[in-house]
């Protein structure tokens, strides 16, 4: 794949040189040369990734690090530190930076073309959910505010058979993290992956193959998108090359150094943390898309949606079709008497009705007002008109309790059934059929349910 490449450093052959791998690779490569022009430029061109050098005059790469992960426009973009300096605290304080990974000159091409392809593809990932969460602000399905994620109190699972490494692993991370470990074998067939926010995965482990395991995870629909954390052998780098490019997060060589090890556990759950919150909000905004917020029913645009497929089986005879059309009598009088909260509050209730009187398969909505709308895939006319009456007697027979159950309202409703009637017909003309049904209960009195063969045998 190809991508967006921002290269980070003050020495002009270095420059050169990542500019000419990479380009070599087809990815785009943009370049800055301090810090203050990497700001600068990752807020205006919104790269892929940040390949950004440490040793740099005036603001280094480490504050750097800081600043870009700090603003909410630059704070997604991934970060790789590229160093002459290969201590564990040098690359500890790259990743308490916000770094997401740390490469080490002079630059190896195939783990840095490896990490940029990863980290890569992770942020195609992000922008797809931030481009979807931004539309969902901008029609008010979700709200603008601000976000913070922490990366403590994460629930991390722990495979490995060595015995000795995983107690030193699991005791490194109960300091800041809540701990599974799992030893013996790695069968995942059926897992969820839920309840989990990290899952580390041994490579060096002798009863099972850990990429092996690796490849299942990402075949996974319910694991695709756990973060895993690889723990290579320190001098088996093809392996975690390997990890990379089967699909790992990160990789860490063991035996693992405390903080280096809690820093990418950090890095790895806040991301997770970030993605989670902005599904959540996107399944929010759906979720108020699709739904009615007063009845908590589907609304209509939702149902007619669901309807017109619906309809197009039944009318080429696969199965059948059925439709109500409901309607909450003397409706405008409980308002008037009651106010416009005790009206919701009824509406409430009888959506409440309508979801217990009908099946799993059923479709309810609010269709506006005090109107609600029932699509009953594969339902013959005379079952509809059934669940119909069955339901017009639950409300009628019990009365809304009303002001914490002091009074009570006396509620009916009346309700029109048509059904789907071949090739000739139309969803409208369906519609067209269950409103004359209902306005016929209506004029025969309310509180009654009139279907449309009863109303073809009236006129």
């Amino acid at each position: 794949m190809t991508a967006r490449i921002l290269i980070v450093d003050d020495y002009e052959p270095n420059l050169k040189l990542l500019e000419a791998r990479l380009s070599h690779e087809y990815f785009q490569v943009y370049k800055a040369r301090d810090g203050r022009s990497a700001i600068e430029c990752a807020r205006a061109l919104d790269p892929d990734v940040i390949l950004l050098d440490v040793m740099m005059p005036g603001l280094d790469g480490y504050e750097t690090c800081k600043l870009l992960k700090s603003d909410p426009k630059t704070s997604h973009i991934p970060v790789v530190m590229v160093t002459a300096l290969d201590g564990q605290e040098d690359r500890v304080r790259g990743l308490e930076s916000g770094a997401d990974d740390f490469l080490t000159k002079p630059i190896d091409e195939v783990p840095l073309l490896a990490r940029v392809r990863s980290l890569a593809r992770l942020k195609s990932a992000i922008d797809d959910l931030r481009v979807r969460e931004a539309s969902s602000r901008r029609l008010g399905l979700i709200e603008d505010r601000e976000r913070s994620y922490s990366s403590l109190n994460g629930r991390v699972l722990v495979l490995d058979d060595n015995l000795e490494q995983l107690a030193a692993t699991a005791a490194i991370l109960k300091q800041e993290q809540t701990v599974s470990v799992w030893a013996s074998g790695a069968d995942l067939t059926g897992a969820s992956g839920d309840g989990v926010d990290l899952m580390i995965l041994s490579l060096t482990s002798k009863n099972f193959d850990g990429l092996r395991v690796l490849s299942g995870i990402r075949a996974n629909a319910a694991l695709r998108n756990l973060p895993v954390l690889a723990l290579i052998d320190a001098k088996d780098h093809a392996r975690g090359l390997q990890a990379i490019n089967l699909g790992a997060s990160d990789i860490i060589a063991a035996p693992v150094e405390r903080q280096e090890l809690l820093a990418r556990v950090r890095t790895q759950i806040r991301r997770k943390r970030y993605l989670d919150a902005v599904k959540e909000a996107l399944d929010q905004g759906l979720e108020q898309a699709v739904v009615d917020q007063l009845t908590g029913l589907y609304n209509r645009r939702y149902v007619m949606g669901q309807l017109k497929p619906l309809f197009a089986r039944a009318a080429s005879g696969s199965e059948n079709l059925s439709v109500l059309l409901v309607d909450l009598d003397h409706f405008k009088q409980v308002n008037d008497t009651y106010g416009h909260d005790v009206g919701d509050d009824a509406l409430r209730e009888i959506g409440a009705r309508i979801a217990s009187c009908i099946r799993p398969l059923d479709i309810a909505s609010r269709f506006g007002g005090e109107e609600f709308f029932v699509v009953m895939p594969n339902t013959k006319l005379t079952d509809a008109a059934l669940i119909a009456e069955r339901l017009r007697r639950h409300v009628a027979l019990t009365p809304v309790r009303i002001r914490e159950g002091l009074d009570a309202l006396d509620l009916t409703l009346s309700i029109g059934v048509a059904s789907a009637n071949g090739e000739q017909d139309s969803v409208e003309a369906m519609i067209k059929r269950a409103d004359e049904a209902l306005y016929s209960a209506k004029s025969l009195g309310r509180n009654r349910v009139i279907d449309q063969v009863q109303l073809l045998a009236a006129a």
